[in-house]
């Protein structure tokens, strides 16, 4: 008998054996029962034919759904080798179908997080207040040795004398009136201002005093003389540029009103060839032009020596406030002396732009994300719907995102950064601030760490009675123009935002201390990655701050253009107005070579 058909239990020489297991069907078993049989479901049938201990075939138990799924997919990929390129994906699938309705969390991947992309300043602030407070205040600096810079030597002082040289009467014969518009906020205008001297000056014109546009975030209705001394301005001037209030009647007479005079569209930065080509020829013939607007229309750069002393003096010194603006104005200063008596009268501005609707709310135009939450987002689109009518979302503009804005440094300082930042520079609890903002922007709590860090801080509103306050409230460049004079004639001036009221200030403060802008014009960007790190150290955090400081004050002498005396690029920022660097063009050395000395040496 052949050995596979014993029987089980069968005696082999005599003593009996156990039955081997039973092994898996033979593949030719399986094919011959294929073959065999006649109907697809009996060839299905057929293959699911096991063997028994008894060495019979019987049917095993049915399969699922999902097997014959897995089958049928194998069988699939198997007959097609090239679509086992997919088979990694297929294999992650069948896995999800096979456990069901099994709850399955698939991993979240989390974009790859760049320093200073988010807003996390809050719990920097959390963190380090501890230190602050055990902080030896002996190892700050305070107000009184902010500044390394200027130096013995280093001084530069206002070359305009000459200016107040000549007559009314010594002027050659008008070409005619013209006419601008200024637009925009306080220090927006004043530049514009001043140009149209600098054109009026260039085309021997008599300038009318510039008109105001009523602008729809500002909304302040106010007038030249509401703002600017008119008779000191117009007086000033008289020995370079005939200047009137208002056009003469006769010259009016001819037309319905403003808007039919001739009309002059001048790009932005033109130079003098521009006015003296074009604009001229049309002033000769009509006896009276308008430009508008006139915003940024003339160049810094290409213009005469004499023109640009000519615009450094009306703003420097033909611009002065009105008299009800500069004796509120002084009268803050003398208040900030007085509570900074402990540092000889010295205080410190900070110039807050986290503002919200009430003023050009800088916190909706910059697009940048504090909060983060829906309800944040849809304040903030709201406000700029009614303050910029769609700007933000007209069809085809591409926007940077809020992290990139942020990352390059263009979102308004808070608060709570302004604070750390000062803290780490080294000014102490016992600074006096003055503080020059609109409606601060969730004003109750942003402003809650800055007060606890500088608990000697200062506004209009905290310093004047509400009877002082009352005759400007509502005027938001009158207002601008009070917290101007009280910035100016601080020891240490801080910016927190880019803008016109900073570089303009800059300017001034150069022209007023030897060059120097006595500033703290932070770097933004070095910034925002400094207060991401909610586990920073103190003393590392102080650290990065101190530095910046100092790299500071090393800029505060900036030169719009070089010198033949200094080394070559060296504090130079040819790309500021000349608003805000004043030096070389309106300004001069006391001791050039003292100056090259120095600059030297701090290399």
């Amino acid at each position: 008998m052949h050995v596979y058909a014993r029987p089980s239990g069968l005696l082999q020489n005599g003593h009996g054996v156990a039955s081997s297991p039973p092994g898996s069907p033979s593949p030719r078993i399986i094919r011959n029962a294929r073959s065999s049989t006649g109907g697809g479901g009996h060839t299905r049938s057929a293959a699911r034919m096991v063997h028994t201990g008894s060495g019979a075939l019987s049917q095993g138990p049915p399969r699922t759904f999902l097997q014959k799924l897995t089958i049928s997919l194998l069988t699939f990929f198997l007959r097609r080798p090239g679509v086992l390129l997919l088979a990694p994906f297929i294999y992650f699938t069948g896995m999800v179908l096979y456990i069901g309705g099994s709850s399955m969390e698939l991993p979240r991947f989390q974009p790859r997080h760049i320093p200073g992309s988010y807003y996390r300043s809050d719990e920097v602030f959390r963190n380090l207040w501890p230190a602050m407070q055990r902080a030896d205040v002996s190892t700050a600096h305070g107000v009184l040795a902010a500044w390394e810079y200027p130096k013995e030597g280093m001084g530069y002082r206002p070359c305009l004398d000459d200016l107040h040289h000549g007559s009314f009467e010594g002027l050659p014969l008008s070409n005619g009136y013209i006419l601008v518009e200024a637009n925009g906020g306080l220090n927006q205008q004043r530049s514009t201002i001043c140009n149209a001297v600098a054109v009026a000056k260039l085309m021997n014109a008599t300038l009318i005093i510039p008109l105001f546009h009523f602008n729809s975030v500002w909304k302040d209705p106010s007038v030249f003389g509401d703002i600017f001394d008119e008779e000191h301005f117009i007086n000033s001037l008289a020995q370079q540029v005939r200047i009137l209030k208002e056009l003469p009647k006769e010259v009016m007479s001819r037309f319905e009103n403003i808007s039919m005079i001739q009309r002059v569209k001048v790009k932005a930065w033109s130079l003098p060839r521009y006015y003296l080509e074009t604009a001229l020829p049309l002033l000769k013939q009509h006896g009276v032009v308008r430009f508008t607007p006139f915003a940024n229309r003339l160049a810094y750069d290409g213009i005469p020596e004499a023109i640009q002393k000519l615009r450094c003096f009306a703003n420097f010194e033909a611009l002065r406030f009105a008299p009800p603006i500069a004796t509120i104005a002084q009268l803050l200063v003398k208040r900030m002396a007085a509570k900074s008596a402990s540092t000889n009268g010295n205080y410190v501005a900070i110039h807050l732009r986290y503002e919200q609707a009430s003023l050009a709310d800088m916190v909706a135009f910059s697009r940048c994300v504090y909060e983060g939450d829906q309800e944040e987002k849809v304040r903030l689109d709201n406000a700029r719907e009614r303050g910029w009518r769609g700007k933000f979302n007209r069809t085809g503009r591409v926007q940077a995102t809020p992290e990139e804005i942020r990352r390059d440094g263009k979102c308004p300082l808070t608060p709570v950064e302004v604070g750390m930042m000062l803290r780490g520079m080294g000014f102490s609890n016992t600074t006096q601030i003055f503080l020059a903002a609109g409606k601060i922007y969730n004003e109750e709590e942003s402003m809650e760490p800055l007060r606890r860090m500088f608990p000697y801080l200062e506004t209009k509103q905290t310093l004047l009675s509400p009877e002082e306050y009352a005759p400007f409230e509502g005027y938001s460049s009158r207002l601008a123009a009070i917290d101007y004079t009280v910035c100016l004639h601080s020891e240490v001036f801080v910016t927190t935002q880019g803008g016109n009221f900073p570089q303009i200030m800059m300017g001034h403060r150069r022209f007023l201390n030897k060059g120097h802008s006595k500033t703290i014009n932070p770097d933004k960007r070095s910034l925002v990655k400094l207060m991401d790190n909610p586990k920073i150290k103190w003393e590392k955090f102080a650290g990065h701050l101190e530095e910046m400081l100092r790299h500071i004050d090393s800029k505060g002498l900036a030169l719009r253009k070089s010198l033949p005396v200094l080394p070559t690029q060296l504090f130079q920022n040819p790309k500021a107005s000349l608003y805000t660097c004043p030096v070389p063009e309106c300004m001069c050395s006391e001791n050039p070579n003292s100056i090259e000395t120095e600059l030297q040496d701090s290399e």
